[in-house]
């Protein structure tokens, strides 16, 4: 994103990153299907984890209190897309705005640990 911004400067084209982190939608149970059709869960090195994946898929997704509208999305959306100055970076939802800082101050394996305990 970064260099495609930098290639792009003076051109009149800008290019933003959204970072939505968890937004209400559809996607777990509309994946559901396509899922249970091309992943062979019972014979794949991964099995526990397919199958930890499809429990939640089957519930609806995955739930939390944080996870917003998708107007916020288009909200942020929006204003890269009708800005003469679109920042280069949105992050929408509190829990990507916590990655973003952890980003910055931990070093990257602790990150990858603190970003698997959470999946």
């Amino acid at each position: 994103m970064l260099t495609m911004r930098m290639e792009l400067q003076g051109s009149g084209i800008h290019v933003s990153l959204i970072e939505p982190g968890p937004i209400e939608s559809k996607i777990a149970p509309n994946a559901l299907k396509w899922f249970e059709r091309y992943v062979d869960r019972e014979n794949s090195a991964h099995s526990e984890a397919y199958q930890a994946q499809l429990d939640r898929m089957k519930g609806g997704g995955t739930k939390s209190r944080l996870k917003l509208k998708p107007d916020a999305v288009h909200a942020v959306l929006r204003h890269a897309l009708l800005s003469a100055r679109p920042r280069p970076h949105y992050v929408v939802t509190l829990p990507a705005k916590v990655g973003v800082a952890l980003k910055r101050v931990l070093p990257a394996e602790m990150l990858y640990r603190v970003m698997a305990a959470q999946s």
